[in-house]
């Protein structure tokens, strides 16, 4: 069985502690307080380095060193003991040697996946790329502190592997395997390269890989779809399930007037795209909590002392697909402004494994314009003729800047740091910022990486426009390019005066809808239409924007008006459906009153008893909810046949509208009929709740579908994490609420409350697979130790010391 193909999320503040917080910290360096025996070890290991890993309950590791090197170190160690395998699988993809140790195919025989990833990663090191960014100084290139994180990182990794041996492995997906060895500090930027281009280039890889002239031999993959910018109704990018809930609460939302944060985001439960929960510590230098991507050095959602921050992905668009017109009898040229000019054109070796073991080896071209590589035949209609070539152009193609900057972010202890660090770095890939401070302060940002087009530009250069894609712009012409903003760090793309911002003291909201509403109080205008111009909320946006009113004036049942760490906890898991709050009273009466329903198929079905569960349902997605698999089968119905509202869409009420299913519709009856009939064909129960359907590793999850307007996402099936964290098998997969951190940051110091909801570790056999997991179920949450008497009182506590 080949592994599975590599995606990358898609994708996440030092200042002086107090005096008597150094001191402990110090303390604890040299030497480290007295534990209890058998819970304390020691490792020399000769490589200059040395880092405290002390974990508290759940496994939670608590870096703690006293330079960037042996910081990078420790994490590296802490990471490789839970998921090395994950990792390894990773830097096979990234250094384009999948082939070599796989076979040319991917999931699907003779689809020749694993060649064209190959054949774009090696086109990517042979090109330099990444070397070149390397080369330069900050901000262009990584800072100093940034760069001894990851000489640290991969020597921890390493370390890890050497002490355990590669036969001796805990998890059974790598051990024993020849394509697990060490990694270097290279392979961990690229990985960050990777990440960083999740929002564009990354979904067009095997396009660019397989692109070749009309009647010229193509590798024979199935190319991704063409821009690699496909927004899902969730408004998610690249249909690679990127989204999240995000509030940022400021003294006028919180009883105690502190700054408050919720950072939920939703990504898949399997492969690269999972959250590693970690604490980072240098007394006196850094001192931060939360969450990073699988392999990222930093953590990129979470808290200092005195700020939280997370994110949500981006609505606008991080790249663009050029039309090239080809020169007549030449499918290799193309014209700018009437001149010709060639395409480049780079041969690609690739290692292949034969299905006799035997290693050959295949070369692939790749091609590139002006504007970026070009791209073969697509689904979406713009594939490589004799008149017309397409290509794209990656907004992060030059950006290691991310991870300088969330570095930056992870020692600010100010919404004002935090805005000064976005605007020195301008590295955000992909995605929205939010904060909050213990003032009471938040901010919300767009200062990803965005094309610089005016709108202007877009309604002159557009050829094809699309919803799901990036316009297609007219390459024939330079008026067409990306234009230039003087407070950009790089050339191309919109700079800090440009980027939809706000500043609140009531609070800044947003689940993956435009900027335009992210505080309905006061609707952001006048920012470049490429950011998102769409002023219609989707239902769990909308909900989300609800939740928080009613919160605030005391309407929710959840008590007195205002936030507080216990309200902000319940609302996130109160498991609420904006749909079935607004319309499942239309549904049960049009259902009473037309008892039985024809189905799609034309038969007639008894929807009575389907009627009675609606109407007892209270309208929750957890395991009080029974009827929410019904609505859920409904609603699924519903999507597919556009049914038309009682009330429509009214500017004037974004968060209410459209409501009230038209039960005289047609096309509403058969969804009911199909809901029923569908349920009945499955052997599932009309009273079930979500969790009797949605599982992970045999746990039951509360959450729904983001299409229900659910605002906890969580999608999965029964047969969910039955094959580990990091080999998906069809069906096995999830997504949805995944690090899920609720904080509250007091004068006093932060007080959070966290969730890692498939835990720290991807390997089943590791108690750490689904403790996390069970928790979720319950709708409990981890009492986070942040500072070092609550991480020495710790019952769980085992630490380990590195040593050079």
């Amino acid at each position: 069985m080949t592994r599975r193909q590599f995606t990358l999320l898609p994708r996440r503040f030092a200042c002086a502690l107090a005096a008597f917080a150094l001191a402990s910290v110090t303390a604890a360096l040299l030497p480290a307080p007295a534990l209890a025996a058998g819970d304390d070890r020691e490792l020399g290991g000769g490589d200059g380095y040395s880092a405290q890993v002390r974990r508290t309950e759940y496994g939670i590791p608590h870096v703690l060193a006293h330079d960037f090197r042996g910081l990078g170190y420790g994490y590296g160690y802490a990471f490789a003991q839970d998921n090395l395998c994950e990792l390894a699988d990773q830097v096979v993809t990234l250094r384009g040697e999948r082939s070599r140790w796989f076979g040319p195919d991917g999931e699907s025989p003779g689809d020749g996946m694993n060649l064209a990833l190959d054949t774009y990663h090696q086109g990517l090191r042979r090109a330099g790329t990444v070397h070149r960014l390397l080369e330069q100084s900050a901000p262009l290139g990584p800072t100093e502190d940034l760069r001894r994180m990851v000489e640290g990182y991969a020597a921890g990794y390493d370390r890890y592997l050497r002490d355990t041996g590669v036969d001796a492995l805990p998890d059974a997906s790598c051990r024993g395997r020849q394509w697990v060895g060490p990694i270097t500090a290279e392979d961990i930027w690229n990985l960050i390269y990777e990440v960083n281009g999740n929002a564009g280039i990354a979904d067009v890889q095997a396009a660019v890989a397989t692109a070749a002239p009309p009647g010229a031999a193509a590798s024979g993959a199935a190319p991704a779809r063409a821009g690699g910018v496909k927004r899902p109704a969730d408004g998610s990018q690249n249909g690679r399930d990127l989204g999240s809930n995000a509030w940022a609460l400021g003294r006028e939302a919180t009883r105690e007037g502190h700054g408050m944060m919720l950072a939920n985001p939703h990504l898949p439960w399997v492969g690269g795209h999972r959250f590693y929960q970690v604490q980072l510590t240098i007394p006196g230098v850094l001192d931060v909590s939360g969450a990073a991507l699988y392999g990222t050095p930093v953590v990129e959602i979470g808290h200092t002392r005195d700020l939280a921050f997370t994110s949500t992905t981006s609505f606008a668009d991080h790249g663009s697909v050029y039309r090239l017109t080809l020169v007549p009898g030449d499918p290799t040229s193309y014209l700018v402004d009437g001149r010709a000019e060639r395409m480049g054109r780079q041969d690609v070796p690739v290692t292949v494994r034969g299905a006799d073991g035997r290693l050959s080896t295949v070369t692939r071209t790749i091609y590139t314009s002006r504007y970026g590589p070009v791209l073969a035949d697509q689904d979406a209609g713009v594939g490589w003729t004799d008149t017309y070539a397409y290509a794209f152009r990656d907004a992060n193609a030059d950006n290691l800047r991310s991870m300088s900057e969330w570095l930056a972010m992870d020692r600010s202890q100010s919404v004002a740091e935090l805005k000064r660090a976005q605007d020195t770095y301008q590295g955000m890939p992909w995605s929205y910022t939010f904060a909050s401070d213990v003032s009471g302060a938040t901010y919300f940002t767009d200062s990803s990486a965005v094309p610089h087009l005016s709108d202007e530009q877009l309604a002159r250069c557009t050829l094809v426009p699309s919803h799901d894609l990036p316009a297609v712009l007219d390459g024939s012409i330079t008026s067409c390019a990306w234009g230039t903003d003087p407070g950009a760090v790089v050339p191309g793309l919109f700079g800090p005066a440009n980027h939809p911002r706000l500043e609140r003291a009531d609070y800044v909201a947003n689940s993956n809808n435009n900027p335009y509403l992210t505080n309905p109080a006061a609707p952001l205008a006048g920012y470049p239409g490429i950011y998102g111009t769409e002023p219609r909320l989707s239902p769990r946006a909308q909900l989300g924007l609800r939740m928080i009113a009613e919160r605030r004036e005391g309407t929710d049942g959840l008590g007195a008006p205002g936030f507080t760490l216990s309200t902000l906890q319940a609302a996130m898991f109160g498991d609420r459906e904006q749909n079935a709050e607004l319309d499942r009273d239309d549904a049960v009466a049009m259902c009473r009153a037309n008892p039985v329903l024809s189905a799609s198929d034309g038969s007639r079905v008894d929807v009575s008893r389907a009627c009675e569960v609606l109407a007892a349902w209270n309208t929750r997605a957890d395991d009080t909810g029974h009827g929410a698999v019904l609505w859920q089968a409904f609603g699924y119905g519903l999507h597919t046949r556009n049914p038309v509202w009682r009330v429509p869409y009214d500017p004037a009420q974004p968060l209410t509208t459209p409501r009230g299913l038209d039960g005289d519709s047609p096309d509403v009856r058969r969804a009911l009929a199909d809901a029923v009939q569908r349920l009945g064909r499955d052997g599932t129960a009309l009273d079930a709740t979500i969790g009797d359907v949605q599982r992970w590793a045999g746990i039951a999850l509360h959450g729904c579908d983001d299409g229900a307007g659910c605002f906890d996402v969580v999608t999965a099936s029964p047969a969910s994490g039955s094959t580990g964290g990091s080999v998906p098998q069809p069906g096995t997969g999830a997504r949805g609420s995944s690090f899920v951190m609720a904080t509250e940051l007091t004068p006093q110091g932060p007080r959070t409350r966290t969730v890692l909801t498939y835990g720290e570790s991807v390997n089943p056999a590791s108690p750490h697979y689904t403790d996390q997991t069970a928790l979720f179920s319950r709708k409990q949450w981890v009492t986070e130790r942040f500072t070092e008497a609550e991480i020495t009182a710790s019952p769980a506590l085992e630490t380990t010391r590195l040593r050079g």
